[in-house]
């Protein structure tokens, strides 16, 4: 059931009609994307969708944890309210820990609100929480990922598919960074989403697993101290990483008072290098404001 209505003064657009072609780069701030670490950008404006520039947009990709932007938007269109709790179930969490997935802290059989998986998801990354939403809503990943796979064909998401609802990877696991963009720009219609995706950290309730509650960060900005860019500054994110991936981000700033969507992907590095991914954002963020008419 469909309880969660995407708010605010922010109206549903049309996705089909937001600038996207089938293929190829271009748009008039394309330049701001040259000479990154990443293999594949695109930039968008967050309130129209309107293609902005890209470098290698429509080359298929590897999302990685960008995934959970999709799991957080399946969620939030069927739970049945943010209050409503799940008791972590604890069949995944060995193939969790296999994989080495990042997890945000809850324990086996701990009750959890949809609020706070959440924000597992979105700021710690954690997989735990992707999973407890695709059991509860679904029954299991598989089916979950095939509710995915709708949202993405009914946003115009062409080039993408999922088979998991992480991003740990999968060859049959792809999509684009034009595609996640997209995905972007129709989340943030979401107030909860964005406030989610927006924020710092944030501190779960206290459970008997966890009496004092326990806080988790931004993966963004961890690696992000300061967050101001000229003319504005970097308002959230989703970071993302795998060997296969690469570092990838899909990020959200102002500039000169107006809103953008960057997505890239297949930086260098890992979890112990310099965060080329969040290094590109905060370059093309600074271009931009630096070069405002």
């Amino acid at each position: 059931m469909l309880i969660f209505i995407w708010l605010g003064a922010r109206n549903y657009m049309n996705m089909e009609g937001l600038g996207f072609p089938g293929s190829g780069d271009g748009g008039r701030l394309s330049a701001c994307l040259e000479d990154l670490h990443s293999t594949s950008a695109a930039l968008v404006d967050a309130g129209t969708g309107e293609k902005l520039g890209a470098s290698g947009g429509s080359r298929r990709i590897y999302p990685a944890s960008m995934t959970k932007i999709m799991t957080a938007v399946v969620a939030l269109e069927h739970i049945s309210g943010l209050d409503e709790t799940i008791t972590m179930p604890g069949d995944f969490y060995g193939q969790l820990y296999e994989e080495n997935a990042s997890m945000a802290g809850f324990e086996p059989g701990e009750e959890v609100s949809c609020r706070e998986l959440l924000y597992g998801a979105l700021l710690p990354s954690g997989a735990e929480c992707c999973m407890a939403f695709a059991e509860k809503i679904a029954g299991g990943e598989s089916a979950f990922a095939e509710m995915m796979n709708e949202k993405a064909q009914e946003l115009g998401m062409r080039g993408t598919h999922f088979t998991n609802c992480t991003g740990l990877h999968d060859r049959r696991h792809y999509s684009t960074a034009e595609d996640m963009a997209r995905l972007v720009v129709y989340a943030l219609q979401n107030d909860v989403f964005r406030q989610a995706f927006t924020s710092r950290s944030y501190t779960m309730a206290s459970t008997a697993f966890h009496p004092g509650g326990f806080t988790v960060t931004s993966t963004l900005f961890a690696s992000l101290s300061d967050p101001s860019v000229p003319g504005g500054e970097i308002l959230g994110g989703k970071t993302g990483y795998t060997e296969e991936a690469g570092l990838c981000l899909a990020s959200l700033a102002v500039v000169n008072g107006k809103e953008y969507v960057l997505v890239t992907a297949g930086a260098p590095g890992d979890h112990q290098s310099e965060p080329y991914h969040v290094q590109d954002a905060v370059k093309v963020y600074g271009r931009i404001g630096e070069n405002a008419e």
